[in-house]
């Protein structure tokens, strides 16, 4: 019998439950799907024990409490997923599981074989010899980014209401929307939540602990042309895609995603769209270095400003934003929550694996807001597309690492 007989059950549950977020939309939460998942996951949080279960109207966050059952005071700890999954087809989700993996075969994930998990493509496979594996059918993400996190937390809990031999201080949950499109943690109320220090379970392979993050920025760059006919042109037309080209290229030619890793920073195009007379272009702006995250945002502002020299109105309009910083700015001045995260490990026989994330999480503002958040593994692997999947074995450690941090800060 499983040690947590409910984790893979919530999971499956979870997953079928379609909660992808809207980065178009206007409301807090984005969709109405995160909404109605909120209130399901709220009424699971009141059955299995927790107390001051509420859905936060200022952040759609779903909090609850499980109230201390030792006599001395110590550190509350909060734990935090999020609810919405990324931009893929989300309907339908029909999850697959495949028992003990040999680590070499290839798996068809749906019937035609047009869509196959394969170790040639993803060496991650060969790490997981003789687990369980739940897998997508090729149409879906599966969304164990995070509903692995929202699932180990629920268990855990649920672990700690029925196990009260096991001690511990007062522990906070929050499970929260809109966290793949960057503004799932901009309303999180850190006094309702009331946590001291706290662990996103939103990170993937065994043993990932990670304390710092991207500084991120996104730029939405319109280009402003003039529309004239082609026979008539010379000298009066400007296009506007032409513009956008021009711009494109002024920026460091090999600083992208698929030529940079570990702490190289870079500038990603994400959209572009346009006519002669008009054209946008949406690019994100990532690196781990404070003054150099500042630089690549100024270059972009000086290559603007160059090229509307040229003109005698503004035909490169730049509008940008910060999205998140380094959380590794706020958790280096006490490494406290990461040392114990690390020592529930190592007290597990996990070894740790610490690297800077290229990416963020929820925490990364969280820790900014005033509690020291890193991330912890929960499980997913190849996140966002159709080859996503994630193993039993390691949500189970996921759930045991929870566990281990709760009765760790217990005894501080």
């Amino acid at each position: 019998m499983a040690k947590y007989e409910q984790l893979v059950p919530r999971f499956l549950k979870y997953v079928k439950t379609e909660t992808r977020s809207d980065e178009n939309s206007t409301t807090i939460p984005s969709t109405q799907t995160q909404v109605e998942f909120a209130k399901e996951l709220a009424a699971e949080l009141k059955e299995i024990g927790l107390d001051n279960v509420r859905i936060s109207k200022k952040s759609g966050y779903v909090f609850a409490t499980l109230p201390s059952n030792i006599d001395k005071p110590v550190k509350k700890v909060g734990f935090i997923s999020h609810m919405d999954t990324a931009d893929f087809n989300a309907h339908n989700v029909n999850p697959q599981i495949w028992e003990n993996y040999d680590g070499e075969s290839d798996i068809k994930l749906d019937e035609e074989g047009k869509y196959v998990l394969s170790p040639k493509d993803f060496p991650n496979l060969k790490n997981y010899k003789g687990q369980t594996l739940i897998t997508t059918d090729g149409s879906t993400l599966l969304g164990a980014d995070d509903k692995t996190g929202v699932a180990e937390i629920m268990t855990a809990m649920d672990y700690l209401v029925h196990h009260p031999e096991i001690k511990h201080g007062e522990i906070e949950v929050g499970i929260g929307p809109d966290e793949e499109i960057g503004t799932g943690a901009d309303n999180f109320d850190v006094d309702d939540f009331g946590a001291d220090i706290a662990y996103t379970v939103d990170g993937g392979p065994l043993g990932e602990l990670e304390y710092e993050t991207f500084n991120a920025a996104q730029a939405k760059i319109t280009f402003v042309g003039k529309d004239v006919h082609p026979a008539t042109a010379k000298g009066v037309m400007i296009n506007a895609i032409k513009l956008a080209e021009e711009f494109d290229a002024q920026l460091p030619a090999h600083e992208i995603p698929a030529e940079t890793e570990g702490r190289e920073g870079f500038y990603h195009v994400l959209s572009m769209n346009g006519t002669v007379d008009h054209a946008e272009m949406t690019y994100i702006i990532r690196d781990h270095d404070r003054q150099k995250f500042e630089e690549r945002k100024q270059l972009v502002k000086d290559i603007a400003a160059k090229m509307n020299a040229n003109y005698d109105e503004p035909r490169v309009i730049v509008d940008m934003k910060d999205q998140y910083y380094n959380m590794r700015e706020v958790i280096e001045k006490d490494m406290t929550v990461v040392d114990i995260a690390k020592q529930a490990m190592e007290n597990l026989d996990i070894t740790p694996d610490i690297y800077p994330v290229r990416g963020g999480t929820d925490g990364s503002k969280i820790s900014f807001m005033g509690i020291p958040t890193p991330n912890l593994f929960a499980g997913a692997e190849n996140m966002h597309a159709r080859y996503e999947f994630t193993s039993v074995e390691v949500m189970e450690k996921a759930t045991d690492v929870i566990l281990e941090i709760v009765r760790l800060v217990a005894g501080k």
